[in-house]
């Protein structure tokens, strides 16, 4: 029997173990896209008890105390922060199988070398222990202990980035740190013209370009000038939310009829919505194959299912879910309609839904080219499928339909500073896939072969996705 998420947790073959300890793990780590804030690195920040860093903002973990029965007062309520400590200890226990089992234990073992087994019997000890090691622990410690070699973090285009300048400027608490802090533009709230925010929002862009958008062509001229801002501060990266990939097309006249009714705030046609997008996304895709951008579309997430909670707590806080939506036909047309407008920029395809898994791997590979290597990429398994079986199912459905030796690799898309260890989550899982099949006779079984493919996944090919 295996001991418990020891030295060689996932690792099941002798050349799994080589790969992951010799090479896998010495990797820097390129976290392309995630949620953290650049206030709390640009102050150092030092957090004031296990609860805040651990539990804090983190909805996975929300998620599954309130299926346990938990009361929301425990959760994102005002109780005490060691009652709210010890409500996900109670919860901790129910979920085997789910990644939080693992990725809890991780966290404790490599932020604060606790080896306990999580339950209310060793609380107490796991609580002082990891906050005696917080007392000492800054996010810079965090980042350099992880070896971060780039953050990307997600910034919405009206953002002054303040904390970016300041970070990169060398004036922030944090001192010189080796970590590249980007940022990452996300224009979803100035393309979501059927939420009631959408006209508040427009304001908020208008503000900071100085530019009246009253037309679409004043909206595109706003949102081009706030790209061209975030290139200068080092952003080389977009992001995308979207439920499914739109695909109407209408007239420019059209169009701007649709932006007066979503800025008078009148009702929109589902079918109005989606020209609106279509026609922005089209415009965006055109600017970011202009300055270099790589593109990122998330796909097939429904938000806020919960009204009630969406009211009381805001979004993003565990109340979104897989949807299901036949969309790859809309998907193509887009991208070929961009292709032949304006040629298509590097992008990486998430869906949060598996059905698309093959279908999305298989249209990419109808646009790579231009001497890029991987120019399209099949993006890490996502939110509800960064579980163990769903990784190995993107890597290995990568692997079936595309080149899994140009794979970019993992990324943390957390808004926590412990979610580090989900790198090493999945690299021990890549290193057993290729260590079984080279012991299985499947693969080439030659270590400096296996051992390159690792390190580059790892690391190397995002490095120059990005950076190239």
């Amino acid at each position: 029997m295996n001991k418990f998420m020891d030295k060689d947790f996932l690792l099941y073959t002798d050349t799994s173990k080589t790969l992951f300890h010799e090479y896998a793990s010495k990797c820097p780590i390129f976290d392309y896209h995630c949620h953290l804030n650049p206030k709390e690195i640009a102050e150092n920040k030092i957090f004031k008890n296990l609860t805040e860093i651990w539990l804090s903002g983190d909805h996975y973990k929300w998620r599954m105390m309130r299926a346990n029965g938990i009361d929301e007062k425990y959760i994102t309520g005002d109780a005490d922060d060691y009652d709210k400590f010890l409500a996900y200890i109670k919860t901790l226990p129910n979920l085997p199988g789910n990644p939080l089992y693992h990725w809890s234990h991780l966290e404790l073992q490599r932020y604060f070398d606790i080896y306990d087994v999580i339950n209310e019997e060793n609380a107490k000890a796991i609580w002082d222990k990891a906050n005696d090691k917080l007392k000492n622990m800054s996010v810079k410690d965090v980042l350099e202990k992880f070896n971060v070699h780039t953050i990307g973090t997600t910034d919405d285009p009206a953002d002054s980035l303040e904390y970016h300048k300041i970070i990169k400027e060398g004036k922030s608490k944090i001192g010189v740190i080796n970590t590249n802090v980007i940022p990452s533009y996300r224009p979803d709230r100035y393309m979501n013209i059927e939420l009631d925010t959408f006209a508040e929002s427009i304001k908020k862009l208008e503000e900071v370009c100085s530019i009246k958008i009253n037309d679409i062509n004043s909206l595109i001229e706003a949102l081009y000038n706030r790209i061209d801002y975030f290139k200068s501060l080092g952003c080389i990266s977009s992001d995308c939310g979207l439920e499914y990939a739109p695909f109407i097309l209408d007239s420019e006249d059209n169009i701007n009829k649709i932006l007066k009714k979503g800025l008078n705030k009148e009702t929109l046609t589902e079918e109005e919505v989606e020209k609106f997008k279509t026609f922005i996304l089209i415009k965006l895709v055109k600017k970011y194959r202009e300055v270099n951008f790589v593109v990122q579309l998330h796909i097939s997430v429904i938000r806020n299912n919960n009204s009630k909670m969406f009211k009381k707590l805001g979004a993003d806080s565990g109340y979104d879910s897989i949807v299901d939506h036949n969309y790859t036909k809309k998907l193509s047309r887009l991208l070929d309609t961009c292709n032949e407008e304006s040629g298509l920029p590097k992008i990486i395809f998430y869906s949060l839904n598996p059905k698309d898994y093959y279908t999305i791997t298989t249209l990419m590979g109808c646009f790579q080219g231009d001497g890029i290597k991987g120019k399209m990429q099949f993006g890490s398994a996502w939110w509800f499928l960064d579980t163990k079986d769903g990784m190995e199912s993107q890597i290995k459905i990568l692997a079936n339909t595309g080149a899994l030796s140009l794979f970019i690799g993992m990324l943390t898309d957390s808004r926590s500073f412990l979610s580090y260890s989900r790198h090493e989550y999945f690299r021990r899982i890549l290193c057993n896939i290729l260590g079984e099949w080279a012991e299985k006779g499947e693969l080439y079984s030659d270590i400096k072969y296996l051992s390159n493919i690792v390190k580059d996944i790892c690391f190397n090919n995002a490095n120059n996705y990005f950076i190239n």
